[in-house]
């Protein structure tokens, strides 16, 4: 059974906080007890009473997050989820407060929700990348306090990462998404979508593709009809179906041997390549 959804839907980050600044912290204890019994009976009740013990957590963690350019809200919402499969997961014999362990999936909702939400481009797909889409402002600054340069190479060498892999990202941060229907510039009358360039086949290229397809489909069609039945059958269903047949399955179908049908495949093979072949 899924962890049921919080009743707080706030219409503004003002009434959340009023609103979850009044819920009571939960004492080690009654962590304890309340872990116990959503995992032991999945009772509903103290799974909600974990959460909301813990919302002001999750705000706290998204604050650290607020100058990726996102609404506040948006990666409160994120960690919340993140938060609710934390407390789905926890287990309360190992020792650790739930926060502790609730940490990790928080951030890493809220920093999955950042990451495919900066740009429509995938602008990090391994944890390398992940790491460095966090990382990057903070180590350039920390690099400038201490030398006043911060190149690629140098963030590379500070993150254990290449100064490539720096670069790129780089240019991946800074080219955020834009409508292609914004104008080029400031009063103008045409788009950027105006100047892209139409890349589809023009209707001769078109027309010849068509007809060049039609052609070989009508000489496969008649280099088939020249064998026997048996023999094309065995081809369309080895070769040409959508999801070949085995061996054994087509023996069997024939009540022959498997070596019997590879045979017959090969011979009806020579015969279509020499019919296909140019005169």
């Amino acid at each position: 059974m899924e962890i049921a959804q919080l009743s707080l839907m706030p219409d503004t980050l003002d009434r959340y906080m009023s609103e979850i600044n009044r819920l009571p912290l939960i004492s080690r204890e009654e962590e304890t007890t309340l872990a116990r019994r959503w995992r032991d009976h999945q009772d509903i009740d103290a799974a909600h009473q974990l959460i909301c013990g813990h919302l002001r957590f999750v705000v706290k963690i998204a604050n650290e997050y607020r100058s990726y350019g996102m609404r506040l809200l948006d990666l409160i919402q994120e960690g919340n989820i993140g938060l609710m499969l934390a407390v789905k997961k926890f287990d309360p014999e190992r020792g650790i407060r739930l926060i502790t362990y609730a940490v990790w999936w928080i951030r890493a909702y809220i920093q999955n929700f950042i990451i495919h939400s900066w740009s429509l481009v995938k602008i990090g797909t391994t944890q390398a990348q992940k790491k460095l889409f966090f990382k990057l402002s903070q180590a350039r600054e920390a690099i400038r306090n201490l030398t006043g340069d911060a190149d690629a190479e140098e963030i590379g060498r500070h993150l254990e990462l290449r100064g490539s892999a720096v670069e790129e990202m780089s240019g991946r941060m800074s080219g955020r998404d834009s409508s292609l229907d914004l104008e080029r510039f400031e009063g103008a009358e045409e788009t950027f979508l105006d100047h892209l360039p139409d890349e589809r086949e023009n209707q001769e290229e078109a027309l010849m593709r068509r007809q060049e397809e039609g052609r070989r489909e009508e000489t496969i069609a008649t280099a088939l009809a020249a064998l026997n039945e048996r023999e094309r059958h065995i081809v369309h269903e080895r070769i040409l179906a959508e999801v070949p047949r085995t061996l054994q399955d087509v023996a069997d179908e024939y009540g022959i041997t498997r070596e019997r049908v590879r045979q017959l495949e090969k011979n009806a093979m020579e015969k279509l390549r020499k019919l296909l072949a140019p005169a």
